[in-house]
């Protein structure tokens, strides 16, 4: 430390590069890292961190209400003079942050004033003594559009239909609800189709421009499996079909990684670019475009439309009570729907 006593700023740049970076996962430094920059140095990096007070915090907290991103971060003025819209013409687009936004940079604060309590650089943690603006002061949670069992079925027959050489990875998302980073880290080693049943174990991401294949965090749910239903287990034997093919088809120039979801030569699969494809995928089966996220609320109602008992449902959702599944176990899909995803079952099995 240069002096005894640190400004804000100065003390928690050190604690991020000398205690998260080295000792936290990397996705931990990448989320921690931006709040500090964009909100918590801007705010109150200049104060001494022994002389930080609770009311220091509390007024920083509740002005971040009103506190424009755009304007603040000037977002707006980095756009092409022919694309800016907003804020860098005087006309403020309002870009507040979410409750759940604030929430996330007062954890992060009280996080690290932990650590210089530890340290015994000060003397109480004065983000943890302070309260959340009230929701009604800050911007309500953005309401992700869901799609119905109908709409989710549709997406699956256009897949098929297109023979998408991924049609199994989307068939994951949306019966067992898979993150895309579980999907695209999965490994043929934490799949059994014999017992009908997968292990999520491993996640693909990219964190600040590296693609890392890593562990996920050791609890009860990530080391449980999960049940693999029928649509699950034909669309991952044909998975298997088509990666053996492109292995033979590229021949030397195949990276074997034991990866499930591969591209044409065995290497994984970009993030984004998985991201890129649902939205094509989206606009050409015609239904409305979400996140790829936002599946794993589908995925509930489409464990009902293919006749899974409420249980074995629990288990795919990861809920620690039956209660939970049975209240969002509620949409009854049409005869009709019930026909395609048998279809498209049969069609697999026949392939």
């Amino acid at each position: 430390m240069p002096t005894k006593h640190p400004t804000v700023a100065a003390y928690l740049t050190r604690w991020l590069a000398e205690v998260v970076k080295p000792n936290r996962e990397p996705t931990t430094y990448v989320a921690y890292e931006p709040l500090i920059r964009l909100y918590i140095i801007p705010g109150l990096g200049k104060k001494r961190l022994d002389k930080l007070t609770v009311r220091d915090v509390q007024t920083w907290l509740n002005s971040l209400t009103t506190l424009c991103t755009c304007c603040d971060q000037k977002k707006d003025h980095r756009r092409p003079e022919s694309k800016r819209r907003c804020c860098s013409k005087g006309q403020c687009c309002k870009s507040y942050p979410s409750r759940s936004t604030i929430a996330g940079i007062r954890r992060v604060l009280r996080s690290a004033l932990g650590h210089a309590l530890r340290e015994e650089l000060i003397t109480k943690n004065v983000a943890g003594l302070t309260m959340l603006p009230s929701a009604s002061k800050t911007k309500k949670k953005r309401q992700h559009v869901t799609w119905t069992v109908d709409e989710a079925r549709k997406f699956l027959e256009h897949l098929r239909e297109s023979d998408d050489p991924l049609y199994a990875a989307y068939v994951l998302i949306l019966v067992l609800g898979l993150r895309r980073g579980e999907v695209l880290g999965l490994a043929w080693d934490c799949v059994d189709l014999g017992g009908e049943q997968l292990w999520i174990s491993r996640q693909l991401t990219r964190v600040g421009g590296q693609l890392l294949h890593r562990e996920t965090t050791k609890t009860e749910d990530s080391t449980a499996s999960l049940p693999l239903l029928g649509l699950c287990v034909t669309a991952l034997r044909h998975r298997r079909r088509v990666q053996e093919d492109a292995c033979k088809e590229t021949g030397e120039r195949w990276k074997d990684s034991d990866l499930v979801f591969t591209t044409k030569y065995g290497t994984p699969i970009e993030p984004r670019n998985f991201n890129r494809a649902f939205e094509t995928h989206c606009r050409k089966a015609g239904v409305p475009r979400i996140r790829v996220h936002d599946t794993r609320h589908t995925c509930a109602s489409l464990l009902a439309a293919l006749d899974v008992h409420p249980r074995v449902a629990m288990r795919v959702l990861r809920h620690s009570q039956i209660s939970m599944t049975i209240d969002i176990y509620t949409q009854i899909p049409s005869p009709e729907t019930r026909k395609a995803l048998d279809r498209l079952n049969a069609s697999l099995d026949g392939t």
